[in-house]
């Protein structure tokens, strides 16, 4: 496993003490999450274990439900402690939480478990003191995964840069570092997200949280960089990932972002071709970014673009995006489109163009008569002009649509 990715859910030897320590002179339950609500270390438990705390235990992390609720409170953002309530239906009794910060940045939540939600004056103390000592330890062995992690993410950016040189070099310190071995086969993946509510420090922590399951596969290494608002992953393996591998450990990607973050994040994710080794990584990375615009223009991808299956639109996203407006539009298909009826001829349109000019096709799928089909598609030429049985009259149109498509939203798509 990566060590990173180690640190990152294991409680230090020294943060465990801390935390048995303050349990033993609560005589209650203590937990410490990281700002995710995922699990980072334990006491051991008091007679007062709620099934919550048992599913966490097991499974190592808290069902998204829980996740999502305790989120919901605004615990980020908390500056003082305060009591979590307790929710019978899932199974959670109620917590005394308190954000664990150091230098302004949020580590970690201190839960301990309180049903009544009536801690005596001096249990309080006793927990403001040790929490001091917990966020300092938690810091410290933040700091020491830290450096690591400084050097992934240059390393990681000058592998997938414009300079071939630089490329190259970089190459060659992954390797030698054994940060990644230069295997046969490479993918990159980026998810990014718009701005939110969130302070910037919970979105780089979610982002890193959705996307550490990819650097722990069974067939694949990894490496992470994380910028404010988007997210790089890189992924080499001596096998080809599966397009239904991808596909589905992008959607829990995508699903992990919505439980961390507040639905005002929208996130959209993006896959690279895949590529041969970390040599042509970069080309992996381009794809990706394409494929993310993708993921933000056309709602039918439902937040996830794979480059593979873009087809033209891979052409036409390369446009920038004070391009993509409606002057890109033809002008027929403008007429077309604000006639009477437009939406029922496009739809006929789209259909014909989808099916290859196949008139049987089209009024099947269509579920019309053909003498109807003809008669709508003389429509289509009559307002357009343009000839349905030449080539290059059906491109105009049909690039047309595809543009139509990608003008839902025009931000910026500004890279890692």
């Amino acid at each position: 496993m990566n060590e990173e990715v180690r640190r990152t859910h294991v409680g230090s030897v020294a943060l465990q003490g801390l935390v048995e320590e303050l349990a033993a002179r609560l005589r209650r339950s203590v937990v410490v999450d990281d700002p995710l609500v995922r699990f980072v270390c334990s006491s051991r438990h008091f007679e007062d274990a709620d099934p919550v705390r048992i599913r966490s235990l097991l499974q190592g992390r808290a069902d998204s439900e829980i996740i999502r609720y305790v989120l919901d409170q605004g615990v980020a953002r908390w500056t003082r402690p305060g009591y979590i309530e307790g929710r019978d239906e899932l199974g959670l009794l109620t917590r005394y939480c308190v954000p664990l910060r150091e230098k302004g940045h949020l580590l970690g939540l201190l839960m301990v478990v309180a049903p009544d939600a009536e801690l005596t004056p001096e249990e309080i103390d006793t927990i403001g003191r040790a929490s001091g000592d917990i966020s300092a330890q938690m810091y410290a062995d933040q700091a020491a995964s830290d450096t690591d992690g400084a050097l992934e993410r240059e390393l990681l950016e000058a592998l997938l840069g414009a300079s071939a040189a630089g490329r190259a070099a970089a190459r060659q310190r992954i390797v030698d570092s054994g940060l990644l071995p230069d295997a046969a086969h490479a993918v990159v993946t980026v998810l990014q997200v718009t701005p939110s509510h969130e302070s910037p420090g919970q979105i780089e922590v979610a982002l890193r949280g959705a996307l550490e399951g990819l650097l722990r596969t069974r067939t694949t290494h990894g490496l992470l960089a994380v910028a404010p608002d988007r997210a790089v992953v890189l992924q080499v393996g001596d096998r080809q990932p599966g397009e239904r591998e991808l596909a589905e450990q992008s959607t829990r990607a995508v699903e992990a972002v919505r439980t961390y973050l507040d639905a005002s994040a929208e996130p959209v994710l993006g896959v690279g071709g895949r590529q041969a080794g970390l040599a042509e990584a970069w080309t992996s990375y381009e794809q990706a970014l394409v494929a993310a615009r993708a993921a933000r223009r056309l709602p039918h991808l439902k937040r996830v673009g794979m480059w593979e299956e873009l087809g033209e639109y891979a052409v036409l996203l390369q446009l920038p995006d004070h391009a993509l407006n409606e002057s890109l539009l033809p002008k027929p298909l403008r007429t077309l489109l604000k006639a009477p009826g437009g939406q029922r001829l496009e739809e006929t349109l789209r259909s014909f163009l989808e099916h290859a000019g196949s008139v049987p096709r089209t009024a099947e799928a269509l579920e019309i008569h053909r003498t109807s089909l003809y008669y709508r598609l003389r429509q289509v030429h009559e307002l357009t002009g343009l000839d349905l049985d030449n080539g290059g009259d059906r491109l105009i149109l049909h690039l047309g649509l595809r543009i139509k498509d990608m003008l839902g939203t025009a931000e910026d798509d500004a890279v890692l």
